[in-house]
């Protein structure tokens, strides 16, 4: 059952509430204080109840550097709760309140921010390749309104790929569900079927664009391949019902963020978000203090993780190599 949707402002107040909580725990950092009232705007592809558990680290290290809600941060928080289409009017409501920053997730978020506005810094804090999607001159001096954190799906995809075969003796055929109204993903798909042959592997290219395409597309999946590669995206909304598919249909399935494995899949590798966030918090404090988005360079993971679940592995028959625990993480038992 999905989670009761909760407003934004309560949601951004739980967050900082979390985030003022861990400060208590752990010992204060020295930072110089804040003089001025700003306001952040935040938009989110997700809900607030099912938005990545890493978001709420970049709330943390925004109090962290001397950010409080009700003291001397106002927050604009907006959610598309996994619908694309809602993003120009979310964006063009935070742009009316004249934030002073802009913070949104994934390429399609930041396209619509820069139709937005070209003015108003804005700090994304899980882009694909901004060069290739025409967002940024470069990754090293971005110029314009934009930068953040950038992710290299054709590096993952590939380990993605070795990950399915070291787990699934003889495989030949995995079927790739993407969103491809997300350019990101189109591009993606380019990336896996150049990669593919090169392992011996056939891919299956399903799209899915909505929640009622999902029991279809692992039907269609269970017909045409031995394994599964889910790409986030509008999916991620829908984490629990994809992990459940995929069990049903008895598929082993990678995924790129660790919410999937608590959900119940199988295994997942990808960059740590959390880190993603807080680095994303640190861009934000830079621009307030004066820093040029367009002189920030945009820079991309340096920490992956690997998790993987046993209990799923049992329930689907497959013993998972000594190769992969090695490597893992986290294992769930």
């Amino acid at each position: 059952m999905r989670a009761r949707r909760l407003c934004s402002r309560c949601s951004t107040f739980l967050m900082l509430a979390s985030a003022a909580f861990a400060l208590s725990l752990s010992p204060s950092h020295a930072v110089e204080p804040v003089q001025k009232v700003v306001r952040v705007g935040f938009v989110s592809p997700f809900s607030p109840s099912t938005a990545p558990r890493g978001v709420r680290t970049f709330w943390e290290r925004l109090n962290e550097l001397g950010y409080v809600e009700g003291q001397n941060l106002i927050v604009d928080a907006r959610w598309a709760n996994g619908q694309y289409d809602r993003f120009p009017a979310l964006m063009a409501e935070v742009v009316e309140h004249k934030v002073d920053v802009l913070v949104t997730y994934g390429t399609p978020a930041a396209i619509a921010a820069r139709k937005a506005s070209s003015t108003i810094p804005t700090v994304d804090a899980a882009m694909g390749d901004p060069v290739r999607s025409g967002l940024v001159a470069s990754l090293a001096r971005p110029g314009g309104n934009l930068t953040g954190l950038s992710l290299e799906w054709g590096d993952m995809a590939s380990k993605w790929l070795e990950l399915l075969q070291e787990m699934v003796p003889r495989l030949s055929a995995v079927a790739v569900m993407v969103n491809p109204d997300n350019p990101v993903n189109r591009d993606f798909a380019k990336d896996l079927q150049a990669i593919a042959p090169t392992r011996g592997l056939k891919l299956r290219i399903i799209e899915v664009r909505a929640q009622a395409a999902l029991d279809r597309a692992f039907k269609q999946a269970r017909r045409d391949a031995h394994a599964v590669l889910v790409v986030g995206d509008l999916t991620f909304e829908d984490r629990e019902q994809i992990t459940s598919l995929a069990a049903k249909q008895r598929l082993p399935a990678v995924y790129y963020l660790r919410d999937y494995v608590d959900a119940g899949g199988l295994m997942a590798y990808g960059p740590d978000f959390a880190v993603l966030w807080r680095r994303a918090a640190e861009y934000v404090d830079k621009i307030l203090r004066g820093a040029k988005p367009g002189d920030l360079p945009i820079e991309q993971p340096t920490k992956f993780e690997l998790l993987v679940n046993l209990k799923t592995a049992k329930a689907l028959g497959l013993t998972i190599p000594e190769s992969i625990l090695l490597r893992a993480d986290e294992v769930i038992r």
